[in-house]
């Protein structure tokens, strides 16, 4: 018994980064990778926007303040997740791919307005 404990905490120090994380994230992260759930970043990626990092943060802010708002107050999934620019291991939210408060939050924040309205007047 103590051999496989000394063993499985070994094996864990030994562990990369990447991998603690996303053992730590578990089913989250796979779905993340299958797509199945987005990070507000993938959002503005898939519709061109090339926003600084401070903008993109505003961005995610203004998308959790909306699913707040839908939610009665809940916070939406966490993942741990890597900077893109840094590689930092950082908590991002994640959402359902066609949840609303990803369009409330383009809507509301000034830097991505008009990607919500050209994005509305496509689907007209």
């Amino acid at each position: 018994m103590r051999t496989t404990i000394r063993r499985t905490i070994q094996a864990a120090l030994a562990a990369t980064c990447p991998l603690r994380y996303t053992a730590l994230s578990g089913e989250i992260a796979a779905l993340v990778a299958a797509g199945r759930l987005i990070r507000t970043g993938d959002v503005l990626d898939r519709l061109g926007a090339d926003l600084p990092d401070g903008q993109r943060s505003w961005y995610g802010r203004h998308v959790a303040k909306a699913y707040r708002a839908a939610h009665l107050g809940a916070d939406a999934i966490r993942v741990w997740a890597q900077h893109r620019t840094t590689g930092r291991w950082i908590h991002q939210h994640v959402y359902a791919p066609a949840d609303p408060a990803l369009y409330a939050g383009l809507a509301s924040y000034k830097a991505t307005r008009h990607l919500a309205t050209t994005d509305l007047e496509l689907a007209a």
